[in-house]
């Protein structure tokens, strides 16, 4: 091969590593913005509780801060499946367990609130014809039946408009302690236990407690370090008869002394 030709096959070899690298940084940059978490909770004060169960609804507040400013700042911890368009009033940000209403506080004007909804609070309260000018009509009809048509469904449009809109699942309330706690992201407390084993046999299922092995300790005694295991019947340390459990003494491997050979020398 000539050298031009090398040094062309040496270009197209790093231009398709430079291509590999490429697309493999953007499947993690993809990957690592798709699994950030909101810290909600945690960075705006909680004021309003609503609904039971699967049906909740969880208000913030975000003093001095307009609609789209905390938008962008939520996307950015964690991107959505669907964002709708930028707006001063309203936006919404679709999880796969949750929507985020925003909205500019209509009391307060300076602050918006962050209402956090579950997709049953969603499907049983809000109105589908007025979340048709943010969502898309492929999610709008994922969430709602729309064969029952909008007369089947709540008239609620955010947190801001309760008073005109109310919403179906019950009235919004200050939250309890308790409440705080479980606000999303709501963590799951689990329990276990430590067992420690038994150094006298006596707790069934762990070592030298009888069964089919039973331990026997050189002195007789528990406290000895050095003993030997051997197969019993219900718990008696009994040697078997067969003598399968028995190791057997290793040998010194063979050796063949002998055999002929010849050297030549190379030509």
């Amino acid at each position: 091969m000539a050298a031009g030709e090398r040094a062309m096959s040496a270009r197209r070899f790093n231009w398709r590593n430079l291509l590999h690298l490429t697309v493999v940084f953007s499947l993690v940059v993809t990957l690592l913005s798709a699994c950030g978490s909101l810290n909600i909770k945690d960075t705006y004060p909680l004021e309003s509780v609503s609904g039971s169960g699967s049906d909740t609804s969880y208000v913030y507040r975000a003093a001095n801060a307009t609609v789209p400013e905390v938008a962008k700042e939520l996307s950015d911890q964690k991107k959505p499946q669907q964002m709708s368009k930028e707006d001063p009033d309203h936006m919404f940000l679709v999880y796969s367990d949750q929507i985020i209403h925003l909205q500019k506080d209509e009391n307060k004007p300076e602050d918006t609130l962050i209402e956090v909804d579950s997709k049953s609070y969603v499907q049983h309260n809000y109105s589908p014809s007025f979340l048709e000018g943010y969502l898309m009509a492929s999610l709008i009809g994922s969430l709602f039946d729309m064969s029952r048509g909008y007369g089947g469904y709540g008239d609620y449009r955010g947190y801001s408009s309760r008073d005109v809109h109310p919403p179906s699942s019950g009235s919004y309330h200050a939250p309890t302690a308790s409440e705080r706690k479980a606000a999303p992201p709501i963590t799951v407390n689990r329990t276990g236990s430590i067992f420690k084993r038994s150094d006298t046999g006596d707790t069934p299922g762990k070592a030298g407690s009888g069964g089919l092995f039973s331990r026997k300790t050189d002195s007789g005694s528990s406290s000895s370090s050095v003993g030997s295991i051997t197969r019993g019947s219900s718990g008696s340390a009994k040697k078997s008869s067969s003598g399968w459990f028995t190791p057997r003494k290793s040998k010194a491997p063979s050796t063949r002394i002998g055999g002929f050979g010849r050297i030549s020398r190379r030509r």
